[in-house]
């Protein structure tokens, strides 16, 4: 199967699925592959299947010949509690599937190019009425349903080579497609334009390197992804219509037990002050859309991943994991965010993966991110925030 025919068709089936994409560490996913997401997202030093490219593009050249291809179940459950007026569910729209394509080829012993298909991230919520009737009149006056959906796929063509036998280096070129709409944001003069979607780019950086037998770092850097901008939303976002990507970085540690068992853990930061429209704070003086114009008010977020697999006879591996991070809304910005309170902070989640007699993988993971209140202080108080996930997936490997 050649190349170009292989990228073509991950690439139509990613667009195709991209609208469904949501997630969960600020907007962005708890991790990439179904194996790392079976480990709280861990594989900037222990990439596993062809979706690695999607953590750290050099563990590509570590993981042979393969294909990957799975999907996510993803539920979250998020609301809004409001002084005066009573608890808003933005659950209108409840369940999403979340995509991942992945390919890679070994060149020679030293090389290896793939390409990777997957969600990168959002943020959906639809608030249909009161549990008393009423619409939700903060954000659209009393004339219907409100709330956001964003969605993120990032297609991601890799090369990775071997520096020596201990050390490999990486690079992925990211290509971005995003679409966004909103609906009865009428207080903010936006009046249902529908969906608006912009494109961009960036690359993503990485070395692995085994220090010894046992023990294996890495390393990874991914840079602003630049986006055009969502012309029908100028009036809303921050430099008229802007919503770049995050950069974000980390860097990653694997650990031999035996030839059974791996501990692994990453730490990762996603820089969202880098992005005024998500960054600014609702009290900025500027007007609606302008560069100094009102945003989400988000923070930096430093997440904390731990995971550990292990292997049994017969070829089936189980995993589990643990993630934390200070999620990234301040308590005086929880007005805005009624539309994307991503402010879940833990995550526990389990997997396996069984090999079948023809070397295909089903691989299986779970992920449960356990319920946050944020509670509104200052020109935000008397709104809080609450919001727990579920996710269960599926992928089938084949190694050729």
């Amino acid at each position: 199967m050649k190349i170009n025919k292989i990228t073509v068709s991950l690439i139509a089936a990613g667009i195709i699925a991209s609208p469904l994409a949501h997630a969960t560490n600020g907007y962005f996913s708890h991790g990439y592959g179904m194996k790392a997401k079976g480990m709280a997202g861990v594989g900037i030093a222990l990439p596993q299947d062809s979706l690695a490219a999607a953590t750290n593009p050099a563990g590509i050249v570590m993981v042979g010949n393969r294909m990957d291809a799975g999907v996510d179940l993803f539920k979250p459950n998020r609301d809004a509690d409001i002084t005066g007026l009573g608890n808003f569910s933005g659950n209108g729209d409840s369940s999403f599937l979340i995509p991942e394509f992945g390919y890679n080829k070994v060149i020679n012993t030293d090389s290896a190019f793939g390409v990777a298909v997957y969600g990168n991230g959002g943020m959906n919520t639809k608030y249909k009425t009161l549990n008393a009737g009423t619409a939700l009149t903060p954000l659209n006056m009393g004339t219907g349903d409100a709330g956001v959906d964003l969605s993120q796929l990032f297609i991601a063509p890799t090369y990775a080579m071997k520096l020596n036998p201990d050390n490999a280096v990486g690079v992925s070129l990211n290509f971005a497609y995003q679409r966004f709409k909103a609906e009865g944001l009428q207080n903010f003069g936006i009046t249902n334009p529908g969906y608006d979607s912009s494109t961009g780019w960036g690359v993503r950086i990485g070395w692995t390197g085994q220090i010894s037998p046992a023990v294996s770092l890495g390393a990874t850097y991914q840079t602003k992804t630049k986006m055009g901008k969502f012309s029908k939303y100028a009036g809303l976002f921050a430099e008229q219509g802007g919503f770049d990507i995050p950069a974000n970085y980390g860097v990653g540690l694997a650990f031999k037990l035996d030839d059974s068992t791996t501990l692994a853990a990453d730490i990762q930061a996603i820089q969202y002050s880098g992005i005024k429209s998500i960054s600014n704070p609702i009290t900025s003086p500027g007007a609606m859309g302008a560069t100094d114009g009102p945003g989400f008010g988000w923070k930096d977020m430093t997440v904390v991943k731990l995971g550990a697999s292990h292997k049994y006879e017969g070829g089936v591996v189980v995993r589990a994991g643990f993630s934390t991070g200070k999620q990234p809304i301040p308590e005086t910005e929880t007005f805005f965010n009624i539309l994307a309170p991503g402010v879940v902070e833990n995550h526990l989640t389990l997997g396996g993966t069984w090999t079948m007699a023809n070397n295909g993988e089903v691989t299986v993971g779970y992920m449960h991110a356990f319920k946050k209140t944020v509670t509104g202080a200052g020109p935000a108080a008397g709104i809080d925030l609450n919001m727990s996930e579920d996710s269960i997936g599926v992928a089938y490997g084949w190694k050729m």
